[in-house]
């Protein structure tokens, strides 16, 4: 009887196993490995279903628990394919030693054995090892011998495995139809669930990097959401993480900002302890975001984490210098980016057209030339949309530098066109805002300034604050800044106003110095630059050290007012300084003038921004009307306001 009840929760969770309840399984199989320690089978079981939970370090404890209780029965097959399987998840955790040593292990265990699948695994594991090596003629012969191996045995895993490596090699090797029908063909047979689970998201995670590194992010975008509904109908939580970076990365490229943040810090913390490879390519991810929306400190903290975990992290944190004026550091960064083996042709070619900007920003043409021509060969060859707008850019950037203006106007043109075709707004505008600077150069003022209007009115739906204040130099409107639009002189609108002001900034000079205190305005004024992009807000002023701010939605405002707050505290908290900003919030009619607005209600703004104390958000009752804050708030309390004949009633938004 004693024997029946403790097969019981074993057979409940080889049951829960087949369906891929991870949980299920997980928790019935260690109840019955605490009543009997479980056979081999059931710890492999055990380990990939703690794998899937995201619990890494409980996977290997029971793959390693699998490997001796199959080589203590002579079973060298399965001994190898779970040393393999433990190698793998050792690579994951960036300990390359260990993994090698046991890589090496089933290797010699496979040695004088008869051929079988496990062989196949081993030529897997090779195929993926030389691809990352960039021997991509030795990936090509152990992805056949993969494909051969489950052909033979009838295993179709390793049918999978073997037309997904040949598909990527092709692809990496110029040979692209071929190559992305292989992809296909392998990427179906995860859909169709003709595979076992594992196998499943290796495949979506190898096939999507390859199309996105291909520049093909209609087709990524495909798989990326087909690997998501996946990993939902599995109830996963340990490989979403990975899923979840390539799906933020196309989210970036399709303009969604903080869809794409919020995914990105969804997946690291999914990685943190599960895979540090691609935890660096989220921080990396990441970096890109903040860079995009001027939040420059941010961006530098997520490129130094990438670094960190073995992710070179360029180009982004060159750009991210040449904003801050850094040419030289820029420079030498991309030198040392493009002399390292880490990139392929198609990582390169990601380097490239930050390559050709900073060249030409420290005025070496020849060093430019020579990254445009690799650019121009790069994208013939893989014949990729993307990549051929990316070689106009960079042509157009050289001949405008070497005064071929007529030249620079067609490539910008044809770049603008495909990078719209391709729906990647932000590489449009920037075209666009080439464009107009070619224009101009051709003494086409009407045309340039055309296309500077359109550049900006992009950069402002996306928030890029960078790009954004770069247009407008070059439009020559300094009073103009996100947001401000033009409209007919005297038209009535309806806004949520928001003011900032540093408390006691005159004191803090005096106490800093001018340079130190130029310093914290910068990182001050680009980080409140930074969050009311993020929230869909229009600077219609900066002056000194106070911002004038509107948003047409009230609860924007006050999302913008908190997150405000929220950022100078962690400063304080992380560097031990930061001042007090207080911050007034009122929604109210005003006449639009141009850039700016007019209005007994935007001087109430202003009045209720100057009433709040350092560290104090005000906002008024005619805000919460409208939009009801998730944030706690005082009671209301009516104050007389200084030219307003009549009280206002505000309260205080508690954070």
């Amino acid at each position: 009887m004693t024997n029946v009840l403790e097969e019981q929760p074993l057979q409940a969770a080889r049951a829960a196993f087949a369906k891929h309840a991870w949980r299920e399984a997980y928790d019935l199989l260690l109840e019955a490995d605490q009543a009997v320690p479980l056979q081999p089978d059931d710890l492999k079981s055990l380990g990939e279903a703690a794998w899937w939970l995201g619990r890494l370090e409980e996977a290997i404890s029971a793959k390693e628990r699998a490997y001796v209780g199959y080589s203590e029965a002579g079973d060298n097959q399965n001994a190898a394919i779970c040393a393999l399987s433990i190698a793998q998840d050792y690579f994951a955790k960036l300990a390359h030693s260990i993994g090698a040593g046991w890589f090496n292990r089933a290797e010699r265990l496979l040695e004088h054995e008869p051929e079988s699948p496990a062989h196949g695994h081993l030529a897997f594991m090779h195929a993926i090892g030389s691809d990352a090596a960039r021997d991509l003629d030795a990936a090509l012969v152990f992805a056949d011998r993969t494909l051969e191996i489950g052909t033979r045995f009838g295993d179709r895993d390793l049918q999978a495995y073997g037309l997904l490596v040949r598909g990527r090699v092709l692809v990496l090797k110029g040979e692209v139809e071929e190559g992305l029908s292989l992809l296909d063909e392998a990427t179906v047979a995860a859909v169709s669930g003709d595979i076992g689970a594992q196998p499943t998201g290796i495949i979506y995670c190898i096939a999507i990097g390859t199309t996105a590194s291909l520049a093909d992010y209609s087709r990524a975008g495909e798989w990326t959401e087909a690997s998501k509904r996946w990993c939902e109908r599995q109830s996963i939580s340990g490989f979403p993480g990975v899923c979840r970076v390539h799906r933020a990365e196309i989210m970036r490229l399709r303009g969604s900002w903080r869809e794409a943040e919020q995914e990105t810090r969804r997946a690291l913390t999914e990685l943190e302890n599960f895979n540090l490879e691609f935890a660096a390519e989220g921080f990396y991810e990441l970096g890109e975001v903040r860079l995009r929306i001027g939040d420059l400190e941010d961006a530098a903290d997520a490129f130094r984490q990438a670094h960190e975990l073995g992710r070179p992290p360029y180009p982004g944190l060159a750009v991210l210098w040449l904003v801050q004026g850094k040419t030289d550091a820029a420079a030498a960064g991309m030198k040392r980016a493009l002399d390292d083996p880490h990139f392929d042709r198609l990582g390169r070619a990601r380097l490239l057209p930050t390559e050709v900007e900073i060249a030409l920003a420290i005025g070496d043409s020849e060093r430019a030339r020579v990254a445009v021509e690799e650019l121009e060969k790069t994208a013939a060859d893989y014949d990729s949309p993307p990549l051929r707008a990316s070689a106009l850019c960079a042509r157009g950037a050289l001949q405008l530098a070497e005064g071929d203006t007529a030249g620079a106007v067609a490539a910008f043109r044809e770049s603008w066109r495909t990078w719209r075709s391709a729906d990647l707004p932000y590489e449009a505008a920037r075209a666009r805002m080439a464009l107009g600077t070619a224009l101009r150069a051709v003494g086409d003022a009407h045309g340039a300034v055309m296309e500077l209007e359109a550049a900006r009115s992009a950069f402002e739906r996306l928030g890029a604050t960078i790009d954004l204040d770069r247009v407008i130099e070059l439009l020559g409107d300094e009073g103009t800044r996100t947001g401000a639009k033009a409209s007919t002189p005297g038209e009535r609108v309806t806004k949520t106003f928001m003011f900032t002001d540093i408390v006691g900034s005159t004191s803090l000079v005096e106490a800093l110095g001018d340079e130190a205190w130029e310093d914290l305005i910068g990182w001050h004024d680009q980080t409140l630059r930074a969050l009311v992009a993020e929230h869909h807000g229009e600077v219609v002023k900066h002056a000194g050290d106070g911002f004038h701010v509107t948003f047409d939605e009230p609860a924007d405002g006050i999302e913008c007012a908190a997150a405000i707050q929220r950022r100078l505290g962690e400063h304080r908290k992380e560097h031990g300084f930061a001042p007090q900003v207080r911050i007034g919030v009122h929604r109210t009619e005003a006449t639009r003038m141009g850039p700016d607005y007019a209005g007994l209600g935007v001087h109430v703004a202003a009045r209720v921004g100057a009433l709040a104390a350092g560290g104090e958000i005000l906002v008024t009752t005619e805000v919460l009307a409208e939009a009801p804050t998730r944030f706690p708030v005082s009671e209301p309390r009516a104050v007389a306001l200084k030219g307003v004949a009549e009280t206002v009633d505000v309260v205080s938004v508690r954070m």
